[in-house]
């Protein structure tokens, strides 16, 4: 196991959405969901701390892989992220993305912290900064309206 105290956030996103807690933590656990709002990536993860984690490209390719840090239902889910298919972002240490999930009157609070345990440049947290707005907005109006946002990506990605 990880030690989380030595994450530090560099990016902190949050979003209100009206659904029900159980309803936004099905949609970022199950890959029918996530096809739709995260740029058609499949999330693979074992629903228990310590299981895997793989987000699939639509090609079937591992996109980011990790391990279950937090599993709490339908509260808080911890992945440690490591991007794989960009070869030069394999070897980089690992980050930890954290949604947390809390009732907010009629809606639900969801919180996106991404965070590192190394001096990031600017210019790879660029790449997250840009896309969570992005992934989060999607998964929103996925929930709400039941389309997700169409965004296009400008960041090399595939």
């Amino acid at each position: 196991m990880i030690d989380t105290a030595k994450f530090k956030p560099k990016t902190v996103y949050v979003t209100y959405i009206a659904a029900t807690p159980a309803k936004i933590w099905e949609a970022l656990t199950q890959p029918e969901f996530t096809r739709q709002f995260f740029f058609g990536r499949t999330i693979e993860i074992e629903p228990r701390v310590g299981g895997s984690f793989i987000l699939r490209m639509p090609d079937g390719r591992v996109d980011v892989k990790g391990e279950v840090i937090a599993w709490s239902p339908p509260h808080r889910l911890s992945v440690t992220w490591t991007v794989d298919w960009i070869p030069e972002m394999r070897d980089l240490p690992e980050c930890l993305v954290t949604y947390d999930i809390a009732p907010a009157g009629e809606a639900v609070r969801l919180t996106m912290t991404e965070a590192h345990q190394w001096d990031v440049p600017d210019d790879l947290l660029a790449g997250g900064r840009m896309g969570w707005p992005a992934i989060l907005s999607s998964l929103k109006s996925l929930l709400e309206t039941g389309k997700p946002l169409v965004v296009k990506r400008s960041r090399r990605r595939t």
